[in-house]
């Protein structure tokens, strides 16, 4: 349906709901919520207490703030805050409106980071948990890729052009290498995300030291609490008045890492699809070219591309927020902040469901594969060749010129005149090489010249994929919807 206002293509064509939800006005503002309970139970159990003596915050107002944890009266909040310009002003406001006993110590003591940053790092705990599922999936999938073409030769390529043979399942843990670096990286720093906790200001927990008659002990506590409620481990020790930028240029390079692991892969499919070795998914009703009717483009390994520079990109935005924070904080973090996090993970969110639905789903074409790796190989098996004819009796030196100057007349008939390689029936026709087309073609065995291709590609992924597997087993099964 057609709207007259601009909308993000990433909503519309790329993240999945899952990760929508994650970044949606509804998680945020809940989430604030929950941050105000915590932080006045948290406040209750330490045994804050007004001037009187009374206690400062009573069960009946944290049971009344949980009433309306999740009933957000939006509306409310956004008169108020055309009003006053503070959305989280306007929000205290409005839980306000529906706890009127409560009102009154909701945000007691805290400052707006408390809850911006707080959910900030929620939010972001909460995304990587998709994209760990995500990721975990695509190793599956190339896992099993892997292990089903782990014998296939094919030609490999340095500098693209033909070199010594691999098997196609080997090509494939290359890739899956890539992500299981990304997947340590991402569980590092998840594992070692922290809540900002409630450190006032500019970071020295006054307002508290104020609230708790100056008990440092329970100011303390108030953090470890806040943490623990939220199902934190911790709170950054020392900030400003916000956690350090820096955790969000961490948290950006893993995705940045992810989206180059995921660039890599698709251009090696590109580049595959167009030799006509390996393709990707195709449906029956897919257009390939509004002009070209036969064309069947790799538009989704194109747009893993397109997708991953886009994050790439991206994460230089925290990188520059973080190094131009002054002192304690300054406010030129926030608008960039509130798109970059948000668009770098829903975009990575995109590639990775694409990347489930291309590896899961990757075409093999056995005899274009051997086609072209047949036409090479005269030339990859020169050295055997040599070496059974010195064995035989002859010069290595003169076997090597003469090997060379054959190769080149076999090169110019492939490359001037169009021709098949023809290099053993030169080799064979030589009085040089003792050694008839029959002998030279028992050496054209493709599996001779793969090394410990299938042994490298079935030893990564035991001893390396499937103990994560395993332990991510509940994670697997994924399949990912691509809208366009």
């Amino acid at each position: 349906m057609a709207t007259d206002t601009y909308t993000s293509p990433l909503s519309e064509r790329y993240a999945s709901r899952e990760m929508k939800e994650v970044f949606s006005p509804d998680m945020k503002f809940k989430t604030w919520r929950k941050l105000w309970i915590a932080l006045a139970e948290a406040e209750y159990e330490l045994g804050l207490t007004a001037e009187d003596g009374t206690p400062a915050v009573t069960k009946e107002q944290i049971e009344e703030l949980k009433a309306h944890a999740d009933d957000i009266n939006y509306e409310d909040a956004k008169a108020r805050e055309k009003l006053v310009r503070h959305d989280v002003m306007s929000h205290v406001y409005a839980y306000g409106l529906q706890c009127p006993n409560a009102k009154g110590i909701i945000h007691l003591g805290a400052t707006s980071c408390y809850v911006g940053d707080n959910t900030d790092i929620i939010i972001m705990d909460k995304a990587l948990d998709i994209i760990k599922g995500k990721l975990v999936n695509v190793l599956a999938s190339l896992s099993d890729f892997a292990m089903k073409y782990k014998d296939l030769p094919t030609l490999a390529f340095t500098h693209f052009q033909p070199a010594q043979p691999t098997t196609v399942g080997k090509r494939a843990t290359l890739w899956m290498q890539e992500f299981l670096m990304d997947l340590y990286d991402l569980e590092y720093v998840k594992d070692s995300l922290k809540l900002l906790g409630s450190k006032g200001t500019t970071g020295t927990q006054a307002s508290f030291m104020e609230l708790f008659s100056k008990d440092d002990k329970k100011v303390k506590e108030l953090d470890e609490l806040i943490a623990k409620k939220m199902g934190f481990d911790g709170c950054y020790p020392v900030s400003g008045q916000t956690y350090s930028r820096k955790v969000d240029t961490r948290v950006m390079n893993v995705l940045a890492g992810i989206a180059a692991s995921a660039h890599k892969m698709s251009n090696d499919i590109r580049l595959l699809q167009h030799l006509k070795e390996v393709e990707e998914p195709f449906e029956k009703n897919q257009i390939g070219s509004s002009a070209m009717a036969y064309k069947r483009n790799p538009m989704r390994s194109e747009r893993i591309a397109s997708l991953s520079r886009y994050v790439m990109i991206d994460a230089l935005n925290p990188a520059i927020t973080s190094a131009t924070q002054w002192f304690e904080r300054t406010l030129d973090d926030s608008a960039n902040k509130r798109i970059s996090i948000a668009e770098g993970f829903l975009a990575t969110d995109g590639i990775l469901d694409l990347c489930i639905n291309v590896t899961g789903g990757l075409v093999v074409y056995d005899k274009v594969i051997e086609k072209h790796l047949m036409a090479e190989l005269p030339f990859m098996a020169t050295e055997n060749i040599m070496m059974d004819a010195v064995k035989a009796g002859g010069d290595r030196q003169e076997l090597h010129e003469a090997i060379r100057e054959l190769s080149m007349q076999a090169g110019a008939n492939v490359k001037v005149n169009g021709l098949d390689n023809n290099l053993l029936d030169l080799i064979a026709e030589s009085d040089k090489f003792p050694v008839t087309k029959e002998d030279l073609k028992k050496v054209m065995e493709p599996s001779l010249y793969v090394g410990r291709a299938p042994q490298q590609t079935e030893e990564f992924v035991l001893e390396y994929i499937k103990p994560v597997l395993d332990e991510n087993r509940n994670l697997l099964g994924m399949t990912a919807e691509i809208n366009v």
